[in-house]
């Protein structure tokens, strides 16, 4: 089982076997396969939970949590009908509704919640009322020193911002989509199947648990007619006294989606963004694809050179089809980003999403975007998709998707994706049919035979439909605490996705004169060894022979799908460090920036 096979290893050249992967001290090729070894399915986890958490938050939880929970079980049941719903035409126009079996109703508005054996189906029926919110609640009778002892840990609506954590019990927090606990025993998990037809969120208090299922269109209500919306399903898994924590989250994921689409094989490459920035060539595209056939282990898979903003510029990029076949000679395979629903100034102003979706950041008003409800606005949108497959691109990463349609970044919705007082062109879908619609046309359009990777794209609405996901917002190639911040945390906190939803992409390794080498290549072996995407954009004047044996090696790693399981210190840090017998010092001797990056 091990992730880099001793033929992959000696087949590398000289310099590269003889370097340490941890410290970069040369020493011999038995220690050095002793050292990558480290980082196989069994080691990167490490001991047992139990034996290694120490004095992490895990183990705070102690001997009277595990004992608790083999006393008691912390498991909520949710497969059952809820104690209350109520509907909001508006945060102001709340409506109680009253049960009959297992429908809700009040005047003109129906919600039809459905328990079975292992989930809940809701359904809203609302002819004659534009609804914004449904409030879903289940009593639960849960004694305060459980309560306090528990721990919880959410999701985000799209891509994370170093805010994913294990954290004690906060009743207002809003946790989109799924939460888990954790009791110092067993991992619970609780949310909605991929796909909804709603943007969920969860919350949790002594006395309860909540399911918010926002049903707007835009900051509007949904004009649904004489339509039933299918809101969302509600599952949940009981995890098993002393389960691998991250393994049990794992199988909660694959319990939410049942058809997930992760990519088969390696995804592993270059990308021109963080040593560019939009400020490249197709010149320095074909370095970087000879880079990356460099890199590729003898017989691995062939690596992607993705071209990121900035091929737009004709002067530079004057023949893309051209380009893209240079690249497949060179033994890569060619990737292309594209934000796309970016519009043009001269586009029809009714094809176009309303500057009030910006609320008072009317800064933002000039970044103009298609509104996918538009007929005309969503060909435009397919024209430039079908372009990209006609040039020969296999990989296509779009972004900017979630922004240009809801006005906010993911750290700026918490309860409310949408800032009230607006709606799409067409009014009859809710926000998430709107966005599930739009990655479904993404994916009809690129055809089965493109990869695709998503970023600013909610993973709960794109699993099954796209291969991979930036799961984490942007690292850097000029301030390493962005990426000790962000792309630590996302791949930490968002592995259980990995492969149960789509392959996760927790963004590039940077290679720059500007970010300390060390640290550069603790996060190169790092992202290696989760056995996720590894891209790496590497500037010209950093790449050194000691960086170049590095990525060899990260790449050979990265060919072999290594997997990775939880942290010991999973639950006392937003950035673990403690993987099995590997401590990652992300925060150096300087410590953490405590700065805006």
């Amino acid at each position: 089982m091990e992730l880099v096979r001793q033929e992959d290893v000696s087949s590398l050249p000289e310099p590269q076997k003889r370097r340490t992967w941890w410290a970069g001290t040369p020493i011999d090729y038995d220690r050095e396969m002793r050292d990558t070894a480290l980082l196989t399915r069994r080691s990167f986890v490490g001991k047992a939970m139990a034996a290694t958490v120490g004095g992490s938050a895990a183990g705070a939880l102690g001997q009277t949590a595990s004992a608790m929970a083999q006393q008691s079980s912390t498991y909520i049941d949710l497969f059952r009908n809820p104690d209350f719903v109520t509907a909001y035409a508006g945060l102001e126009n709340a409506m109680a509704l009253t049960r009959t079996v297992t429908r809700w109703q009040a005047s003109g508005v129906e919600v039809e919640v459905s328990p079975e054996a292992a989930k809940v189906a809701i359904r809203l029926s609302a002819p004659g009322i534009a609804l914004t919110q449904i409030h879903v609640r289940w009593t639960v009778s849960m004694a305060r020193a459980i309560a306090s002892r528990l721990r919880f840990l959410g999701d985000q609506w799209e891509r994370s911002y170093g805010d994913l954590t294990w954290r004690g019990m906060v009743p207002e927090r809003v946790m989109p989509w799924y939460f888990a606990t954790y009791d110092g025993a067993a991992l619970h998990g609780y949310g909605v199947e991929t796909g909804a037809g709603a943007l969920c969120f969860w919350q949790i208090d002594p006395e309860g648990v909540s399911l918010w299922l926002d049903v707007a269109n835009g900051g509007s209500g949904v004009v649904l007619g004489q339509r039933q919306l299918y809101a969302a399903t509600v599952v949940a898994r009981k995890g098993e006294a002393g389960e691998e924590p991250m393994a049990a989250l794992g199988k909660f994921c694959r319990v939410m989606c049942a058809e997930p689409r992760p990519a088969s094989g390696v995804i592993y490459g270059t990308n021109d963004w963080y040593y560019a920035y939009g400020n490249s060539s197709q010149e320095q595209i074909l370095e970087d694809a000879q880079l990356a056939a460099e890199l590729r282990p003898p017989g691995g898979p062939r690596p992607f050179t993705v071209m990121d903003e900035g091929w737009a510029n004709k002067a530079k990029f004057p023949d893309m089809q051209s380009l893209a076949d240079r690249l497949r000679k060179l033994e890569v395979r060619p990737g292309i980003w594209i934000r796309p629903l970016r519009a043009s100034h001269e586009t029809n102003t009714t094809w176009l999403m309303p500057e009030a979706r910006f609320g008072k950041r009317m800064e933002r008003a000039a970044e103009l975007a298609y509104d996918p409800t538009v007929p005309e606005a969503l060909e435009a949108v397919r024209a430039q998709l079908r372009q990209l497959v006609d040039w020969g691109f296999e990989l296509v990463k779009h972004d900017f998707s979630t922004y240009d349609m809801l006005g906010q970044w993911g750290f700026e919705m918490g309860a409310q994706p949408a800032l009230k007082g607006w709606s799409f062109h067409d009014r009859s879908r809710t926000n998430a049919e709107i966005i599930s619609g739009f990655y479904r046309e993404i994916r009809r359009t690129l055809g089965e035979q493109t990869l695709i990777l998503g970023c600013n794209t909610m993973g709960q609405l794109s699993a099954g439909v796209f291969d991979a996901q930036r799961t984490g917002d942007d690292t850097s190639g000029k301030i390493w605490e962005r990426t000790r911040r962000m792309g630590v945390n996302t791949i930490a906190f968002r592995l259980a996705q990995h492969r149960n939803y789509f392959v996760v992409d927790g963004d590039c390794v940077a290679v720059t004169s500007a970010v300390p080498w060390r640290q550069t290549q603790e996060w190169l072996q790092f992202v290696a060894a989760s056995g996720t995407a590894l891209f790496v954009s590497v500037e010209k004047r950093a790449m050194e022979a000691e960086q170049k044996s590095a990525l060899k090696v990260a790449f050979a790693l990265a060919s072999a799908l290594p997997s990775a399981n939880t942290p010991a210190d999973w639950f006392a840090s937003t950035t673990p460090e403690l993987w099995g017998e590997k401590r990652f010092a992300w925060s150096g001797t300087d410590g953490a920036w405590p700065f805006t990056v």
